[in-house]
């Protein structure tokens, strides 16, 4: 099986030795503690799985800068982007040499892990500015990853973590989250040695469904990973459990018995286009998978960045030999009227924007909140009969 990035074997943070668990969740009661941000929270989750393999914690600034800048951490390690944890205000943790992280999205703020910490430090503006242009290529408030990163905090507190739970991830979406140690396991049991990895935070549309048939196909892939991102969305984006739904419902009636899993992971949306595609890429290397698809305008939002930016950005920026996953580049795909199938549209040159199927969201989410199914050629009815539902009780 493939390894993971720049590591002989996973590194999950979560404490998985029941023993040392109580005595760490024991210690956490008497700790000084702060609430954390939602991005910190669930950089925490995928710490604990093992995504993030080899980190062993929150980055310092200087790491942050270092891989903002090159995708390198001061030690040299490679990662795309920043894992900070920023905070507002420090008063309850200064002086203190560990403590208790707390969950901004359960009741209660339950412990979520325990830090050791290396260092406070304060963010100047100028080095906020610089690592949000590096990151999201832009310093536009009104991006949703540039207002996001920009509102937690100038004070970044890291060092190793200890991560105690998965926060509302494992108990809300008991049957579809997982860990990267939990799904290699799995594609180990299935004997998958080619496995290509689909990301997704929307349905999946007919599209979509061709597109993992076709990369399954060229690749001579064993089996899929559809992988669909559970937190934190942009407003109007369709919920995880609609989403997740309609995904298996689709597996189930349009491929091939145990050839797929559809799997999620605990993490809020950064729509950093080119940085966050690599992201991707690195924790699905992580998780087990030997390619990964990345389609037009992947991770992006709006107008930011260009159609093909997240593919050239592994040619050109990416350093040489870090990554051991193999990108599957596609372009648009859609239902072409002549050929009666699905194609990527670059593959069919001979073929004007008029002999495509093409709808765009705000059209489909106009149909499907009127109770009218979109075309067999864009949407499976099963598929679109769960979207109709859903957009009939937010009326």
């Amino acid at each position: 099986m493939i390894k993971p990035v720049g590591s002989d074997e996973l590194k999950p943070l979560f404490l998985y030795d029941s023993e040392q668990h109580q005595q760490v969740a024991k210690e956490a009661k008497n700790l000084s503690s702060v609430i954390i941000s939602s991005q910190a929270a669930s950089n925490a989750v995928m710490m604990g799985g093992g995504y993030f393999t080899p980190l062993t914690g929150f980055m310092n600034v200087a790491d942050a800068l270092g891989v903002c800048e090159n995708m390198r951490m001061t030690d040299g390690s490679f990662f795309p982007v920043p894992v900070m944890c920023l905070l507002e205000n420090v008063d309850a943790i200064l002086g203190s040499r560990r403590i208790a992280l707390r969950d901004p999205n359960v009741d209660g703020n339950p412990v979520l892990a325990v830090m050791e910490v290396r260092a406070i430090e304060k963010v100047t503006d100028e080095q906020m500015s610089l690592m949000t242009q590096k990151v999201y290529r832009t310093i536009d408030p009104e991006h949703p990853g540039v207002k996001t990163f920009n509102s937690q905090g100038r004070f970044a507190v890291s060092g190793p973590i200890q991560v105690l739970n998965f926060s509302y991830f494992q108990s809300d979406f008991p049957d579809t989250f997982r860990t990267a140690v939990e799904i290699r396991n799995e594609i180990a049991e299935h004997g998958w040695q080619r496995v290509v990895a689909f990301q997704t935070r929307n349905p999946m549309h007919l599209a979509h469904e061709e597109l993992c048939h076709m990369a399954m196909q060229r690749l001579n892939c064993d089996g899929l990973v559809i992988h669909m991102l559970l937190g934190k969305l942009k407003s109007g984006d369709i919920p995880a459990p609609v989403r997740d739904a309609a995904i298996r419902k689709m597996v189930e009636k349009y491929f091939k018995p145990n050839s797929v899993m559809v799997t999620g992971y605990g993490f809020d949306m950064l729509y950093a286009g080119p940085r966050e595609a690599v992201l991707h890429a690195y924790f699905r290397q992580n998780m087990g998978a030997t390619h990964f698809i990345v389609g037009r305008d992947h991770a992006g939002v709006g107008d930011y960045y260009g159609a093909f930016d997240a593919q050239t950005v592994f040619d050109e920026e990416v350093p040489s030999g870090v990554l051991e996953i193999e990108i599957f580049k596609a372009d648009h795909t859609a239902y072409s009227k002549k050929l009666g199938k699905v194609v990527m549209m670059c593959e069919a040159p001979d073929h004007q924007k008029s002999d495509f199927v093409l709808l765009s969201g705000t059209k489909v989410r106009e149909m499907l909140g009127q109770g009218i199914a979109p075309p067999p050629e864009f949407s499976r009815p099963e598929v679109a009969q769960i979207l109709m539902d859903y957009y009939q009780t937010i009326k």
